[in-house]
């Protein structure tokens, strides 16, 4: 679960290592309990870069689009089984939702798939 001021992982070559959530854009809120807006696997949130290469091709000043593809908090499967990592991680995006960098480091959830993020899947190297 990624929310505002949550420092994430950058898991591509884009130059970006780490960056911090600004926006949830996607995600839920829980009824009943606090109404903070909170993104799960597959969510894009805004996110401002924290610390990158000097390679880094973006502008560092701006915010970014970004979709999580990894989370420390279990994510429940319909089958009834969890799927948890150690950190969370995102991957840059532009506005099409496409990955801007050109590898994925790591495993991503099979979640993915379901959203319709399929170039990032294709770039990864183990769907868990």
């Amino acid at each position: 679960m990624i929310q505002q001021e949550t420092v994430i992982d950058i898991a591509d070559n884009s130059g970006a290592k780490t960056a911090l959530c600004v926006r949830v854009l996607g995600g839920s809120t829980a009824r009943g309990q606090y109404t903070r807006r909170c993104a799960g696997v597959g969510d894009i949130i805004r996110v401002a870069i924290k610390k990158s290469l000097p390679t880094l091709s973006l502008d560092d000043k701006k915010t970014h689009r970004c979709v999580i593809i990894r989370t420390a908090s279990p994510t429940r499967r319909p089958d009834g089984s969890y799927v948890r990592f150690d950190r969370n991680a995102g991957v840059l995006i532009d506005d099409n939702n496409n990955p801007i960098g050109t590898r994925i480091f790591g495993a991503v959830a099979r979640e993915l798939r379901e959203k319709n993020f399929m170039k990032i899947i294709s770039l990864a190297s183990e769907v868990v």
